[in-house]
């Protein structure tokens, strides 16, 4: 069940039945492209813990927060 009061900036295409590495490169693909990697790694790792934040839906949860997770590490690593 979609939040209905969720309304993200810009939609990646990111969906929980996808494979790891096909929504992750959704999402970096969604980040601005004239930030440094450092910059679009927290992006895309903001962007999806906030769907994590609001969704009810337990599976899309615990994606989202390791997405979320896997680029807040690779922003920490590229630092």
């Amino acid at each position: 069940m979609k939040a209905l009061w969720f309304h993200p900036k810009s939609h990646s295409g990111w969906s929980k039945k996808q494979s790891p590495s096909t929504r992750r490169s959704k999402l970096l693909t969604a980040t601005d492209h004239r930030s440094s990697i450092h910059d679009r790694y927290v992006e895309a790792g903001r962007k999806i813990q906030a769907l994590a934040n609001v969704t009810k839906n337990y599976p899309t949860k615990t994606k989202a927060l390791a997405d979320a997770a896997y680029f807040f590490r690779k922003a920490k690593r590229s630092k």
